[in-house]
C-alpha cells in the first residue's frame, strides 16, 4: 500500500506549529511534503491567483499550495484555526483560507481543513486531530499515541525559541538533533522585532531582515522569545482587548520590551494590506513615545520590497541608535 503523501505549506502557521504537525502526520504513517522556502515563483503564483486586495502572506500562501499540487501530495493540510487561547480569534482570512483555496484554485487536492478551536470544550483541540486522523484512515489508538508526540514535539520545539532561537534554527535543531552552525558577529545593540511571526520568520518577504541585523552587530528579539507566562499576563491597557491574536501578542510583547528594558530599539515589522497590522502600528507607536525613549520604526513590506531599501533604512536607524546610545553614555 502506498504512503499517503500530506502537503504543509511552508507559511502563516508553518512557523509555529510545523514539528507540531510533522510529528502527527508521520507517526500516523504519512509522508510529509512542505512547499520548501519562499521564492519569487510562489509569489508570482500567489499575486496570480489570490484575491487582489488580499495581504501579502495571503498571497504567499497561495503560491505555497500550487507548489505543492505540482509536488503530486495526496492532500493539502489547511486547517481552519479559529481561536486557539480561548481569548482571541485569529484572523478572519485564516478562518477562510480553507474555503479561498478550495474555489480560486482548480484542480488541487483534496483539503484536510478540520476546524481547531478551543472554545468548543474539553477536547476540542484532539477532536480537530482525531478528525484528521479519521481521514486518512488511522486507527484511534494510533492517532492518540500520534498526537500525545505532536504536543512532545510542539513543546521541545517552543522551549527552543524561549531559549532564544528563531523557529528555522530550532526546526534545524530538531532535525539535526545538534545545534546550527549560523554565522553571527558579536553585537553591541539588541532591537526587539515585533509583528507577525509569518512575516518576520519567512526570509524572502522580509528581505533577511534578521540576517540582516546579525551581520550589522545587532542581535534581534522576537515575541516568542519573551517570557511566555510573563507575556500572556500583560495588564491590557487599551480600552478594549484587541480582538486579533497576532496582534495582541504583538501589543503585550511590546508592553512587555518596554517593562523589561534591555532593547536599544524597537521595530515593528508589517505587511501592507493587512487591516489590523495599521491599527496595531500606531497603537504600538503611541505605546512606545509614551513611556519610553527607546526609538521605533515602521518597516512595511509587500510584493515589491526590495532588499536595498530595506537595508538602508535598517542601516540609517542603527547608526541613529548607536549616536543616540553613545552620547548617553557620554552624558
Amino acid at each position: 500500500m502506498a504512503v499517503v503523501r500530506v502537503g504543509i505549506p511552508s507559511t502563516l502557521l508553518y512557523y509555529l506549529y510545523f514539528p507540531m504537525w510533522e510529528t502527527f502526520f508521520q507517526n500516523l504513517g504519512a509522508e510529509v511534503v512542505t512547499s520548501g522556502k519562499t521564492n519569487k515563483k510562489a509569489l508570482d503564483y500567489g499575486v496570480k491567483e489570490a484575491l487582489a486586495d488580499a495581504c501579502v502572506p495571503i498571497k504567499l500562501y497561495f503560491g505555497h499550495v500550487l507548489n505543492l499540487t505540482e509536488k503530486g501530495v495526496d492532500y493539502l493540510f489547511v486547517p481552519r484555526v479559529v481561536c486557539l487561547n480561548h481569548e482571541t480569534t485569529y484572523c478572519p482570512k485564516f478562518l477562510g483560507l480553507p474555503d479561498m483555496i478550495r474555489y480560486v484554485l482548480k484542480d488541487i487536492p483534496p483539503l484536510i481543513d478540520v476546524r481547531m478551536d478551543v472554545r468548543e470544550g474539553t477536547g476540542a483541540l484532539f477532536r480537530a486531530y482525531y478528525e484528521t486522523g479519521k481521514t486518512l484512515g488511522a486507527r484511534w489508538q494510533t492517532v492518540i499515541c500520534a498526537y500525545g508526540r505532536a504536543i512532545y514535539a510542539w513543546r521541545r520545539f517552543f522551549s527552543l525559541l524561549q531559549a532564544g532561537w528563531q523557529p528555522p534554527e530550532a526546526m534545524e535543531i530538531l532535525r539535526n538533533k545538534t545545534r546550527p552552525r549560523f554565522p553571527r558577529k558579536n553585537t553591541d545593540l539588541t532591537f526587539a522585532i515585533l509583528g507577525y511571526p509569518y512575516i518576520i520568520y519567512d526570509q524572502f518577504i522580509s528581505v533577511g531582515l534578521l540576517n540582516k541585523l546579525y551581520k550589522m552587530g545587532i542581535k534581534p528579539v522576537t515575541a516568542e522569545n519573551l517570557p511566555w507566562r510573563a507575556l500572556v499576563k500583560q495588564r491590557d491597557v487599551l480600552d478594549k482587548r484587541l480582538f486579533w491574536t497576532f496582534s495582541d501578542l504583538a501589543y503585550k510583547a511590546t508592553q512587555l520590551v518596554l517593562k523589561r528594558g534591555g532593547v536599544d530599539g524597537i521595530i515593528h515589522l508589517t505587511a501592507f494590506g493587512c487591516g489590523p497590522d495599521a491599527m496595531l502600528d500606531k497603537y504600538m507607536e503611541m505605546l512606545v513615545r509614551e513611556r519610553s525613549s527607546i526609538p521605533f520604526m515602521s518597516l512595511t513590506i509587500d510584493e515589491h520590497s526590495g532588499e536595498a531599501g530595506m537595508t538602508t533604512r535598517l542601516e540609517a536607524f542603527a547608526d541613529m541608535v548607536r549616536r543616540k546610545k553613545g552620547a548617553v553614555s557620554c552624558a
